[in-house]
């Protein structure tokens, strides 16, 4: 009976990575895929301007 006890934590972890990887693999797309998007596109452009208007100035 101590190959149960053995073997029942990885099994476990396995069911539970494998659900983890369907909810991500679910989520993706959908009706939301836009809105998240775009959230995407305006977190990186902010980035990208105040990245840009740092580089800009010279310390002498």
């Amino acid at each position: 009976m101590e190959y149960v006890s053995a073997l029942v934590p990885p099994v476990v972890m396995a069911v539970a990575f494998t659900a983890l990887i369907v909810t991500m693999v679910k989520s993706q797309g959908g009706a939301n895929k836009a809105k998240e998007d775009a959230a995407v596109d305006a977190v990186l452009a902010a980035h990208a301007e105040a990245e840009g208007r740092t580089s800009g100035r010279e310390t002498a």
